[in-house]
């Protein structure tokens, strides 16, 4: 037997045993048809209010790129300061939500930086020469553009799942190069914005994203005293993860809140006036997304049982362990029609797929499930349809709805 990661809070069973989400039951909810992702609106919005919570003096950006679905965009565009993006077609699914955007990310072509000027969108400079394009691009346009600089630091997350910082990296500019370019932005008549920090994702650790902020404000205060600049905003970047595999913790926010305030209080005169954002993505929606499923076929092959659904790597590859996994481990999941019993058996759970990778669940102790039954993948609210192979093996599309009627 393999374990599963832990199933986040407060998700509870109803009258009958089976799953809820928000107020509706997993069943009822894929009545219109399975696989299924589902995005609880409530979860959404206590997550960001947990965060106001502790953290009551920075500002709070989603990052786009952990789930695009429009619906949920217009939910979160009524509890964020900000949308950060990293595209084009992400800025066309947020521009006319009424919030500031910045747009980062390397290779950014000039029509894109063409159009992001245009609109008034904060560009995170990922190097030299695409300063140089992007101040010719405003000049051409007549159109003074707003310009920040993404970072990449001396420094990671220590612990995180994917580090950003402390190494050779396509994102940012070295961090000793930085006092120049911002002095050569300023001089040609540019609308300076700032700094965007970003040293890692996906960590459980308070200490190491405490450190990291530290080390971020002592960065970020180097810099200005290079430039003989002051920075209107830093972006300190994210890396709040979430629990999704066996005896992983959630983060402690509050203790992370704390660190941030000392941070805040003990800043260098230099950076008085900055404000500062977090980006959050993962942490806002992961744990607020359920994948559904239907179980088409039970078998057993060689001794050991099979659950195949409908679904599969080609809506949820994060859980197939194809999405940056070293070691393959297992999400959480469930029987959603049967979320209250006991387990009864261990079972492996495949997708749809002509391939071996198609893997949902690896021998895991779930209640007996029988064809029809629908199975439930956790943590899918974050990297979940928009950062799998939809088109793999031209199979159908997954359905996306959001849940709103369960705001707490």
């Amino acid at each position: 037997m393999k374990p599963c990661g832990p199933i986040p809070a407060d998700f509870v069973a109803d009258a009958n045993g089976g799953l809820l989400i928000g107020s509706g039951s997993a069943e009822s909810l894929a009545e219109q048809g399975t696989p299924l992702f589902v995005y609880d609106a409530a979860r959404i919005a206590a997550q960001v209010q947990r965060f106001r919570a502790a953290f009551p003096s920075v500002a709070l950006h989603y990052a786009v790129k952990a789930n695009p679905y429009p619906p949920l965009l217009e939910t979160m565009a009524a509890l964020v300061d900000g949308f950060d993006v990293a595209s084009t077609g992400e800025i066309a699914r947020v521009a006319g939500l009424g919030l500031p955007i910045s747009f980062a990310g390397p290779g950014k072509c000039d029509p894109e930086l063409e159009d992001a000027i245009r609109s008034g969108i904060t560009i995170n400079l990922e190097s030299q020469a695409e300063a140089e394009r992007a101040l010719a691009l405003g000049q051409q346009l007549g159109i003074t553009p707003k310009l920040a600089i993404r970072v990449n630091p001396p420094f990671g997350i220590k612990g995180a799942g994917m580090k950003m910082g402390g190494l050779a990296s396509p994102f940012g500019v070295d961090h000793e190069h930085v006092g120049a370019l911002v002095r050569r932005i300023i001089d040609a008549g540019a609308n300076w914005r700032g700094l965007h920090i970003y040293a890692g994702s996906q960590s459980l650790s308070a200490e190491a994203i405490i450190e990291a902020h530290r080390a971020i404000f002592a960065l970020a205060a180097t810099i200005a005293k290079e430039a003989g600049a002051a920075l209107p905003e830093v972006n300190l970047g994210g890396g709040f993860g979430i629990p999704y595999f066996a005896k992983e913790e959630p983060l402690d926010l509050e203790i992370i809140g704390s660190g941030l305030a000392r941070s805040l209080a003990d800043r260098h005169d230099v950076l008085r006036g900055t404000k500062f954002a977090i980006e959050l993505g993962r942490w806002l929606v992961g744990e607020a997304g359920v994948y559904l499923t239907r179980i088409v076929d039970r078998k057993v092959s060689r001794g050991k049982t099979f659950l195949i659904t409908d679904g599969g790597l080609h809506h949820m590859l994060a859980a197939s362990g194809n999405f940056g996994q070293l070691l393959r481990r297992n999400y959480p999941v469930a029987i959603a029609n049967r979320f209250s019993a006991e387990a009864e058996e261990e079972v492996t759970i495949v997708g749809c797929l002509c391939t071996p990778l198609d893997l949902l669940a690896d021998e895991v102790r779930l209640p007996r499930a029988e064809v029809g039954d629908l199975v439930a993948v956790f943590c899918a609210g974050a990297y979940g349809l928009s950062a799998s192979p939809a088109a793999f093996l031209s199979q159908p599309a997954a359905r996306e709805i959001l849940v709103r009627d369960s705001l707490r």
